[in-house]
């Protein structure tokens, strides 16, 4: 059973999606908004992961650095209104790997009948929903401004 494998993966990987969430909220502090939504969103990732831990006991965790280079690759804190789209863009991506880590572990639960399993990867799978739908909101109101409107 390879279960064990992805409750690693996502652990760190939400671990991973928190500490982006703080660094860009801080790095783009100015943006009201981006600051208290990544604070929001960081709380929630940290509370995933902390939860996983109840259904590593069960599984076991397969450690791996695969999730921290993935998203070492993906954010990279920028300066200015490109940089914050460009971040904000990195999130979503991290995101979305979260997400469908809960998809694939939600089809292994119900493979194995494991209703705690299936609940959890669906509520938490809820949650990175809203955020990815924060992010793409957030971007898409950003690019045009980011991206037409002259720098002075």
């Amino acid at each position: 059973m390879q279960v064990a494998n992805y409750l690693g993966l996502i652990r760190r990987a939400e671990t991973h999606l928190a500490e982006a969430f703080e660094k860009v909220g801080h790095e783009h502090a100015l943006e009201i908004d981006v600051l208290q939504m990544c604070k929001l969103f960081a709380s929630w990732s940290k509370d995933h992961a902390e939860n996983i831990k109840l259904l590593i006991e069960k599984y076991g965790e397969k450690k791996d650095d695969e999730a921290k280079d993935l998203f070492a690759a993906v954010i990279e804190t920028r300066m200015g209104a490109l940089g914050m789209l460009r971040d904000l863009q990195g999130l979503w991506l991290m995101a979305s790997e979260v997400e469908m880590c809960y998809i694939i572990l939600n089809q292994a639960a119900q493979a194995l009948g494991d209703k705690e399993l299936e609940m959890s990867c669906r509520q938490f799978g809820t949650f990175t929903h809203r955020q990815k739908a924060w992010l793409l909101t957030k971007i898409k109101h950003s690019a045009s401004q980011t991206l037409v409107v002259a720098q002075s």
